[in-house]
């Protein structure tokens, strides 16, 4: 089905695209007999692989996310058994590190992520040019002037405000 101009937004374009990929990405892990992970957790996983434990804070900055963000996701990877919380040094920091159970998963996990970055090489290639380098250039276009400025610098929002 076309996406063309209408009543869906920008925003709701992005999401039906990730949820289009993730949700092919998780049923591909399901076929590979790995039910209890989700494709977002893989930033996660790759963050703890590289960098070891990590408080939430430092987590949710290596992935570019919210604390809150990264913490819900810790949260569900911690009810799945994925990683593991405990106390930082002080009463308020909890830090993250993955469980046998993960590390068991990562050959197959790694495989997956292989196998995923092969296919959206593939859907790239069908593409005009890269969206991992146009998303790229978002996000830098953003660091230097945060879309809520941009919302009111607009004619639209001088109205309203």
């Amino acid at each position: 089905m076309a996406m063309t101009s209408g009543p869906d937004g920008l925003g709701t374009r992005l999401r039906h695209v990730l949820e289009l990929l993730d949700g092919d990405v998780a049923t591909f892990l399901a076929d590979l007999g790995v039910e209890d992970y989700r494709p977002r957790y893989s930033a996660v996983v790759r963050a703890l692989l590289a960098k070891g434990p990590l408080a939430i804070r430092d987590l949710a900055a290596e992935m570019r996310v919210t604390h809150s963000a990264a913490s819900q996701t810790v949260a569900q990877m911690s009810r799945a058994g994925l990683v593991v919380l405990e106390p930082g040094a002080d009463a308020r920091q909890r830090i993250v590190s993955l469980t046998p159970k993960t590390r068991d998963l990562l050959p197959v996990l790694e495989g997956e992520w292989t196998a995923t970055n092969e296919a959206w090489d593939t859907l790239e290639a069908e593409l005009p040019y890269s969206l991992r380098a146009l998303l790229d250039e978002i996000v830098d276009a953003l660091d230097r002037k945060p879309f809520r400025q941009r919302i009111g610098e607009t004619e639209a929002a001088r109205e309203l405000l």
